[in-house]
């Protein structure tokens, strides 16, 4: 067996003498035990989960679903981009969730603005749909819909060559069509990328590199 498990281990002995946890000489990817777990993963605000090592290619239609938890009002939730303009992202800003497309010829934005600042960060699961199809997109939170005009209307395509970064996204790594470099600090879970028919669900667990990511639970309650 090569790889970790996702459990919780307490009050470990070895010969008869109790192992300290609290202050380990060192610590790779271990959290905290939870009294209460849900569903989900969990991203602590440090780093990010990234997919599709060889690079997503969105073009001209994408459609993405996830749901996300978090009291925090600003975070990264996704971007795909190029070395170019062209690019998507998806992010909370001030409480608002915003979609952010380049199709090479400009960026343009569909924003959910929620009618209190903290009604979509109250620790609840809510639910997130972004649409793009050509140069039109849409997002849809818990089913509300908001859909944005493009003046770009013969640019289509979105070119994107990198790897989906899920919850932040690395220092030296360029994303087109995000504003924040915050990262999220919540939960996520059932990411859906969908273009026409073929759907796929995304595991973090197998994200090719994961840096503050817990992939097999989410905190109910901490401990």
């Amino acid at each position: 067996v090569t790889h970790s498990i996702p459990a919780c281990i307490g009050s470990m002995t070895i010969n008869g003498k109790q192992l300290d946890n609290e202050s380990p000489v060192s610590i790779f990817a271990v959290n905290k035990c939870y009294v209460t777990v849900q569903d989900g993963t969990f991203f602590d605000g440090s780093g990010f989960a990234a997919l599709v090592r060889e690079g997503y290619k969105v073009r001209s239609d994408v459609n993405i679903t996830l749901e996300f938890r978090t009291t925090a009002v600003h975070g990264v939730l996704l971007g795909v981009s190029s070395a170019k303009v062209d690019a998507i992202g998806l992010e909370i800003v001030n409480g608002k969730v915003l979609f952010h497309i380049n199709n090479g010829a400009g960026r343009i934005t569909a924003t959910y603005e929620p009618r209190g600042t903290n009604s979509l960060c109250d620790g609840k699961w809510h639910k997130l749909q972004a649409n793009k199809s050509k140069h039109r997109i849409s997002l849809i939170i818990d089913g509300n819909l908001v859909q944005t005009d493009n003046p770009y209307v013969q640019s289509t395509s979105a070119d994107t060559n990198s790897p989906i970064y899920v919850g932040g996204y690395p220092a030296d790594v360029k994303q087109n069509c995000l504003t924040s470099k915050s990262a999220f600090h919540g939960c996520l879970r059932n990411l859906v990328l969908t273009k026409g028919q073929q759907a796929e669900l995304f595991e973090f667990s197998r994200a090719f590199d994961l840096r503050g990511v817990f992939p097999h639970s989410c905190p109910g309650a901490e401990h």
